[in-house]
């Protein structure tokens, strides 16, 4: 799916429109953290007197009050409290694990009183992992290295208040051990293989399995039926958690 698809589909445009509807109505500065095409600097541009639109590879975006930067979040080109909002997501479930609290630090310190974090909420990471044909290593399903709940992030921004949460979709995928055990030995050959993030340990392509032996073909269905039978006791979720924090000494 190009992004083009990706943002016309009924789910992300409902994402959308929760992110805008707990974005602040007007402001001086804002800072969109891997901004990709543009899609949300250009909605913050009417918002915003001056928006920077912030990635790994520097943004392409033609717009009079969005200011394209090429950057790394875990080292932010920008002084403190420089933004008065700064918006970020579908990133911090990429961030290395790692590397994640210093990203969260950085968020927090260009901000000077809103942080708007948008990710999935408490993905079971084993499912739909995917196996590189290149390496041999497991991935998780569309390069997603973290989950994340409101405990996860009360820990990874410790200056900040919580001052609304939102929940988008429904999800109550989920697996087992031995259902992810069985995948891994059949190839996962049910991955999420249309994703456009490579390999996180090589960077190559993720491809499927071209073939299964009978073994591996017998124990993608047991594995498919220890998941369904896992997600038959599971609680339905939220599929997106999106927060509005606040900066501790900023106005309420």
């Amino acid at each position: 799916m190009d992004l083009r698809e990706y943002r016309a589909s009924p789910s992300e445009q409902q994402r959308t429109a929760d992110l805008l509807r707990m974005m602040p109505a007007t402001g001086t500065r804002a800072l969109d953290i891997g901004a990709r095409d543009g899609h949300f600097s250009v909605l913050m541009a009417g918002r915003f007197d001056d928006v920077v639109a912030l990635d790994l590879i520097l943004p392409e975006i033609s717009h009079p009050k969005v200011r394209c930067v090429q950057g790394d979040a875990a080292e932010l080109p920008f002084d403190d409290g420089a933004f008065d909002l700064v918006f970020c997501t579908e990133v911090l479930e990429h961030i290395p694990p790692a590397v994640l609290p210093k990203v969260c630090r950085e968020i927090e310190r260009v901000a000077s009183q809103r942080i708007l974090i948008g990710v999935p909420y408490k993905q079971d990471l084993r499912a739909g992992r995917t196996t590189c044909r290149s390496c041999g290593k497991k991935n998780p399903p569309w390069g997603h290295v973290n989950a994340f709940d409101e405990r996860r992030f009360a820990e990874l921004f410790p200056s900040c208040r919580l001052a609304a949460t939102s929940f988008v979709g429904a999800s109550k995928t989920r697996t087992n051990w031995l259902s992810a055990a069985l995948m891994d030995f059949a190839g996962n050959p049910y991955g999420t293989y249309s994703q456009e993030e490579g390999c996180i340990y090589c960077g190559q392509h993720l491809i499927p399995p071209p073939g299964r032996t009978f073994s591996q073909r017998l124990a993608t269905r047991c594995a498919t039926w220890s998941g369904k039978f896992s997600e038959m006791f599971a609680t339905p979720h939220g599929n997106w958690i999106h927060l509005d924090l606040r900066k501790a000494d900023a106005q309420r």
